[in-house]
């Protein structure tokens, strides 16, 4: 799988009680994780390494989160202290069947390093009562539990005032309960579930936004086409002209139509720029949703080329087509029989069938951390590269749609 050397690596948001991200969990494949913390190889243990991983555009500014990495006490005890920038790491350990003392005595060192320690799985607080007092956060799952359940864990940790993420949180009514039992962050898939009740139309604005990704993503699409569909938003059609008359593109002379810029900058570039504005105008939506669409698109995209798939957009739309029902409260079936999608498109969304459908689910698979469910041959390298890409792309080109259109 790839080359020894090779780091497979995925993020998870961390989300604040506004579901801003506020840091991101590094799911590393087992084996790669002593490479990660290693201090003896600086060229992976670098900080430039973390950057790719937790640097973003938010809201116009480009900011780098702390990541989160667990490690367990074995492999602590096989580095020693890892080759990590303290500033930009915050260490996970599991006290699931640890001993109180030893683990003090093996997570101090660390502390008195000046790392910050989070730590998991803590079903006797008060036997870990040393630690605790130390310790930068406690994490506490939530999986399963009911509100009467969430509320006493939340008491049960009261006493030594650390701040506490709830994780596993798996749709939004459970995120509101533990906004409101005062956990201080929250981790889990909420964001992959709707919102909506089944039964929902998609309303006529919406129809417009999924026709227009869909002609994007048609190489033989015409520029008139594609002008005519773009104008029915006028917001949409405002921000791509100042896109592309901003300094980034240093014209000769300015764009005054759609048609125009579509001739000027190539089918290419207005399709990823019109795919950006149009998830960006679904304002109300964490904007962790977009970036995680934009960069499932994207990293789809970037392994058809490398593997020479054609058409290379059929692919960036199938990704973003995968996860367009969230930002529309919808449910993705009733949204596959809504729109007039190519069948090709909606079996490989629905049933990962096909060469779209294939790509799609092993990007999913990686983004997800599910490194068991991607078969033997798969090339991690390739993917590894496709991911990193798809985060750059999608950092930079939501940094440029705000730094352009703000007025």
């Amino acid at each position: 799988m790839g080359t020894q050397a090779q780091i497979l690596l995925t993020r998870q948001p961390i989300f604040d009680a506004h579901q801003k991200v506020v840091a991101y969990e590094l799911l590393c494949q087992s084996e790669s994780m002593q490479q990660l913390v290693s201090a003896e190889d600086d060229s992976l243990s670098s900080a430039a390494v973390l950057d790719a991983y937790t640097s973003i555009s938010d809201q116009g500014e480009v900011k780098r989160v702390p990541a989160f990495i667990s490690l367990s006490f074995a492999l602590l005890k096989q580095t020693g202290l890892p080759g990590l920038p303290k500033k930009q790491v915050i260490l996970e350990f599991s006290l699931k069947g640890a001993e109180p003392k030893e683990a003090l005595r093996n997570l101090l060192p660390l502390i008195n390093e000046g790392y910050r320690v989070s730590v998991s799985n803590v079903d006797d607080p008060q036997a870990f009562s040393s630690l605790l007092k130390l310790v930068y956060l406690i994490k506490i799952s939530v999986d399963g539990k009911t509100p009467t359940e969430i509320h006493a864990l939340r008491q049960h940790l009261a006493p030594w005032k650390r701040p506490l993420m709830a994780t596993h949180i798996s749709d939004y009514e459970t995120l509101e309960l533990c906004v409101s039992s005062k956990f201080s962050l929250f981790q889990g898939n909420f964001l992959s579930k709707p919102r909506a009740m089944a039964g929902q139309k998609v309303k006529a604005n919406q129809v417009v936004l999924i026709q227009l990704l869909q002609i994007l993503g048609d190489p033989k699409a015409t520029p008139e086409k594609i002008e005519k569909l773009i104008l029915q938003d006028p917001v949409l059609t405002y921000k791509l002209l100042r896109i592309v008359n901003s300094a980034a593109y240093a014209l000769v002379r300015e764009v005054e139509s759609v048609a125009q810029a579509v001739v000027l900058l190539g089918l290419e570039q207005v399709r990823k720029w019109a795919t950006v504005i149009s998830l960006d105008a679904h304002t109300g939506k964490p904007e962790e949703l977009t970036r995680n669409l934009l960069t499932r698109a994207h990293m789809c995209e970037l392994i058809a080329v490398q593997q020479k798939r054609q058409p290379a957009s059929s692919y960036f739309m199938v990704g973003m087509m995968s996860g367009i029902h969230l930002l529309l409260d919808i449910q993705q079936d009733e949204l596959l029989e809504q729109l007039p999608l190519a069948d090709d498109i909606k079996e490989a969304i629905s049933q990962y069938s096909g060469p779209l459908g294939n790509i799609l689910s092993q990007v999913m698979s990686y983004e997800s951390g599910e490194w068991d469910k991607l078969p033997a041959d798969f090339d991690g390298e390739l993917y590894e590269n496709a991911y990193r890409g798809g985060l750059k792309l999608t950092k930079d080109s939501m940094q440029a749609l705000y730094e352009t259109t703000a007025s």
